[in-house]
């Protein structure tokens, strides 16, 4: 089947479908395609089972009534949709990049917590359609990987790294996308495989710290929206790169602007540094 997605006309408006619509981020998602003047909701979808399938989307989202009820079948509103934005859980997403890999609509990608085997599936998938798949859609965080990498070639392997991320209570997997981005954007700049280097938390007889090491922590609590700190210790001095997100909508804003920017590619695996200009 061939899909309209990514033969837009530029200045048509895109038509975006979001997964999970009745969620936190979801309802932000919705909020925000609604907003941008370049895309429009075409469909919201929800899980089987959900007391919000029938209901009118912008409701939901608390910005007024739009004509959109929320659905439990991706598959039944696919053809009216340009991009899928899937914030879920890796299994759904998983199955929703073979939909959409079948029907050649665009996604974007902020699901974390892929195995090996779902990564594989996203390689998969990018051959048939252009995916975005970032762990983090800040424009912020996006700019300090760029930072990152920098001060990692400037000091090598002679300053230690340690990266502390914190997120709130409700956060299901650890350590973050975004830690992990900003692990491999060190690891990458120092010539190594993050597999091989990195260091999760600490605790008991740990023996002396092995130089090239990457350290990395995870803090839960509260309703923390998403602070990363990379430290770069090296003797007589430290270097701190930190990020703190406000407000969700960030993330919200910047799904959707990668939106606007994926509708009009090729098929392939794109990041949000790619939409930001930033890898030019």
């Amino acid at each position: 089947m061939t899909k309209k997605a990514n033969k837009k006309v530029a200045d048509e408006p895109i038509n975006i479908g979001v997964i999970g619509a009745g969620g936190r981020m979801g309802r932000m998602l919705i909020e925000a395609v609604q907003d941008n003047p370049q895309t429009t909701l075409a469909a919201a979808i929800e899980r089987q089972g959900s007391s919000l399938v029938g209901a009118d989307a912008g409701e939901v989202a608390s910005i007024g009534c739009i004509d959109i009820k929320i659905v439990d079948d991706l598959v039944a509103v696919i053809d009216d949709i340009d991009v899928l934005i899937d914030f879920s859980l890796p299994e759904a997403t998983e199955q929703n990049m073979q939909i959409c890999a079948e029907h050649k609509v665009a996604m974007v990608i902020g699901t974390t917590g892929f195995n090996e085997q779902q990564e594989q599936v996203l390689t998969e998938a990018s051959k048939h359609i252009a995916i975005v798949y970032a762990g983090n859609y800040s424009t912020g965080v996006n700019l300090s990987l760029k930072l990152l990498a920098m001060a990692a070639k400037t000091f090598g392997t002679e300053a230690d790294v340690e990266i502390i991320e914190a997120h709130h209570k409700h956060k299901i997997d650890a350590p973050s996308g975004t830690a992990f981005m900003m692990a491999e954007a060190v690891a990458e700049a120092r010539g190594q495989d993050l597999k091989q280097v990195a260091v999760y938390g600490r605790e008991g007889q740990t023996g002396v710290r092995e130089a090239g090491t990457i350290g990395i922590h995870a803090i839960r609590g509260g309703e923390i929206i998403g602070d990363h700190t990379v430290m770069f210790i090296a003797d007589g001095e430290v270097v701190e790169i930190t990020h703190r997100a406000r407000a969700r909508m960030t993330f919200a804003a910047g799904a959707v602007r990668a939106s606007t920017w994926i509708a009009h590619k090729k098929s392939g695996q794109y990041n949000m540094q790619d939409v930001l200009g930033l890898n030019e």
